[in-house]
């Protein structure tokens, strides 16, 4: 089933205004979700939204808050979050970001006490958009294991990379879990095998069963040992760059708030030789381009290329839905 990206983003704008955000509020949430569908993230777009409207009614998010500085050292600046809609916090703090580096080359923005703020991508195209590299993670409840142990320690802590190329940025967004759990749990729901192992079952047996690593919380970091050590550094430098809490005491919380975020955008404008790093870039991506191809029939793409191939196709016949979350959205 498709819906229009405006049927889709109407619905936002209705439940959001009707849970008490005001029209500037709703229009921007709704937009970020929209968007995220739109451009194929539909783990972090539609089939974020009713959790996003669960942890309102619960008390998780307090729909009024705005985040607030806490200290500016010149470029960086720390702020407070309040508990406030994660997708709003984090857009207004990397757009603070963006403001910072137009004014000083580079600007970083560290947010604590915040909620999830669902597809991180969107804040990523936001710095490509304004010629800025972005660059941005944040930490989460403990859900994946440290390389050699069992129990749930880490945090599979996202973290994107986004630079500017013409019409399509190049968009690294990725979790430290081989999968994320949104897209665990789309394909535990669609009953499909993962394409690769993904974690461990009861019988610590690895896996490519999705529902049973939602059962176990023993999700595979990527890179193995790897993706373990680049979790806990990433949390730690979020905690410590926003005075906030580590994913270990996101833990204590009864449910995954009060996180911690980095944001920190370059901007290319800031360079004498802007023009010749643009370029550098379209040469270095045509050459991984023309890389040959393992299989004949799937070109090599660089990562964010398929994106707006999704968005096009998307825009133009309408965006594939989980039919039984659609539905909890119109019945909202």
């Amino acid at each position: 089933m498709r819906v229009s990206y405006d049927t889709m983003y109407a619905e936002f704008v209705r439940v959001l205004e009707k849970r008490g955000f005001t029209p500037k509020q709703s229009a921007l949430s709704a937009k970020l979700y929209a968007d995220a569908s739109r451009d194929g993230v539909y783990t972090h777009g539609l089939n974020r939204f009713p959790k996003f409207i669960n942890s309102i009614d619960k008390g998780c998010v307090d729909i009024h808050a705005v985040p607030v500085l806490k200290e500016s050292f010149g470029f960086f600046e720390r702020y407070d979050g309040q508990k406030g809609p994660g997708n709003l916090n984090a857009h207004a703090c990397m757009k603070r970001a963006i403001e910072l580096a137009k004014q000083n080359a580079i600007g970083c923005v560290a947010l604590s006490n915040t909620n999830h703020w669902m597809r991180p991508g969107n804040y990523g195209l936001m710095a490509a958009e304004e010629n800025c590299i972005g660059i941005l993670w944040t930490n989460t409840v403990p859900n994946m294991p440290p390389w050699g142990g069992r129990d749930a320690k880490l945090g599979n802590n996202p973290v994107v990379f986004a630079i500017p190329h013409k019409d399509s940025p190049v968009l690294v967004d990725v979790a430290m879990s081989m999968f994320s759990y949104g897209k665990l749990e789309s394909y535990a729901r669609s009953g499909r095998e993962l394409p690769v192992d993904g974690g461990y079952n009861k019988a610590q047996e690895i896996t490519k069963n999705a529902a049973e690593i939602l059962e176990t919380h023993q999700c595979i970091p990527i890179g193995y040992w790897k993706g373990s050590g680049l979790s806990l550094a990433l949390d730690l430098i979020a905690s410590v760059l926003a005075g906030g809490r580590t994913s270990r005491m996101v833990g204590e919380l009864p449910a995954e708030t009060e996180l911690s975020q980095v944001f920190i955008a370059v901007s290319l404008d800031s360079f004498g030789d802007r023009e010749q790093l643009l370029q550098n870039i379209d040469d270095t991506l045509n050459d991984l381009k023309n890389s040959a191809p393992v299989n004949p029939d799937r070109p090599v793409y660089y990562p964010g290329e398929n994106m707006m191939r999704t968005r096009e196709e998307n825009m133009e016949l309408g965006i594939p839905v989980d039919e039984e979350i659609w539905q909890k959205v119109l019945d909202m």
